[in-house]
């Protein structure tokens, strides 16, 4: 019996350092035309970051790439700087609109790389014919979230470009903030038995958006999450000063950034399904759409590392805070952890006794009762409530892949 499970650990240890030796691999852009893909946050994205701009920009030399770039300046001080471009369908949905996303996003990508924001730039590409009223509405909303954030946009640009080679607006804003010495914070800093730690319900803002676009014919009282971090990312690193890595989970979701923490720092990261914060009615339309609420946008939360010692201290602060009463945690283990049959079986377990306990919002939870939260047209009802899509294990392992991983999802069985 030793020498068979010695055997399997051995057969098991090289193919992990096969994938291992897999995932290293720059990623190979194929495509020779842009896609809706590249932009999506996953490998497609990634691919074309590699092949395009890092071949231009950065040269050689590669490594992690955070939400900001980090500047010394000569006087020994540092900057935290970073830009980003908002395109966003509608444009306004609930819990907010571009400008407060234009504004929340970037002031997010300075604060978790260390910085407390200050400075934005703005700038805007407009298309003939758009209203002024509603362009009033967004910049409003813009100045709203500055004054929240505790930054000033203090330079800009317009552009304007014919009917149709734009959609309505495009905004690009860019932000500098000072990092305070001796605080750093990246993958290189983070061990096996580090917490990791995010800041709320996942999901939120990914799921608002897609149903605010009305082609699902699906309603749910679902609100974005956008909200600037830099206050709460203030008070983390107040209750412990040494966190290892910050992250805000935007495009590709808290799994995406998970799959990079492992692939940067080479270790595994372990997520506790049951454990993972998602509000009821994102849950219930993830799964009635068969999508993993893991890789779904957030553009108001926190994914934290910190030091065992300290976890404790850092969730306090999260859930001490506004925007944090629903963090919850997870672990780091070494790269060669794998999560074992056992885990999957309990796992699996534990997820059918989570939905015996809070049944998907449209599905019976007792004859004669429906639960409100989901609102379905009779036509589509039949179609949805039907549909149970399969999950993956939580585990993110030496830098598994970016994209939403592959969902089946079909009828039940009799």
């Amino acid at each position: 019996m030793g020498d068979r499970t010695t055997d399997a650990a051995t057969r098991e240890a090289v193919v992990l350092d096969r994938i291992a030796a897999f995932r290293r691999r720059r990623p190979r852009l194929t495509d020779d035309v842009i896609t809706l893909a590249h932009g999506a946050g996953g490998k497609a994205s990634a691919a074309l970051v590699d092949a395009v701009f890092l071949d231009a920009f950065a040269g050689p030399e590669r490594g992690p790439l955070p939400d900001a770039a980090i500047l010394d300046l000569p006087g020994g001080d540092r900057l935290a700087f970073s830009t980003d471009t908002f395109v966003v369908a509608p444009r306004r949905f609930p819990g907010g609109s571009i400008g407060h996303l234009a504004v929340h996003g970037t002031v997010n990508d300075v604060a978790v790389q260390g910085g407390r924001p200050a400075w934005l730039s703005a700038a805007f590409v407009i298309e003939e014919g758009f209203e002024v009223a509603e362009l009033r509405a967004i910049v409003a909303d813009m100045a709203e979230a500055a004054r929240a954030a505790g930054v000033t946009i203090v330079t800009g640009d317009t552009k304007v470009v014919g009917t149709g080679a734009a959609d309505g607006v495009f905004i690009s804003t860019a932000g500098m903030g000072v990092i305070p010495a001796g605080r750093a914070l990246g993958p290189e800093l983070v061990r096996p038995g580090d917490r990791v730690l995010v800041s709320g319900t996942i999901g939120d803002h990914g799921m608002a958006v897609l149903l605010a676009r009305g082609d699902l014919a699906l309603e749910a009282d679902i609100h974005s999450d956008t909200a600037p971090v830099n206050g709460l990312v203030e008070a983390v690193l107040a209750a412990a000063p040494g966190t290892r890595w910050l992250r805000d989970p935007t495009r590709g979701g808290v799994g995406t950034v998970c799959n990079e923490l492992a692939r940067d720092a080479n270790v595994a990261v372990v997520l506790e399904e049951t454990a993972l914060p998602v509000a009821p009615a994102v849950l219930g339309a993830c799964d009635l759409l068969g999508i993993d609420p893991l890789y779904v946008a957030n553009e108001g939360k926190v994914v934290a590392v910190v030091a065992p010692e300290e976890a404790d201290a850092a969730l306090a602060a999260m859930r001490s805070h506004p925007l944090g009463a629903s963090a919850a945690g997870g672990s780091v283990a070494p790269a060669s952890s794998t999560c074992s049959w056992a885990t999957r079986c309990r796992a699996s377990v534990e997820r059918r006794e989570r939905r015996a306990a809070h049944p998907v919002p449209g599905q019976r939870d007792r004859p004669g009762r429906r639960l409100p939260a989901l609102r379905l047209p009779p036509s589509d009802r039949a179609r949805l409530v039907g549909l149970r899509p399969q999950r993956q294990r939580r585990c993110a392992h030496r830098g598994a892949g970016h994209g939403v991983p592959h969902r089946r999802a079909g009828p039940r069985p009799a």
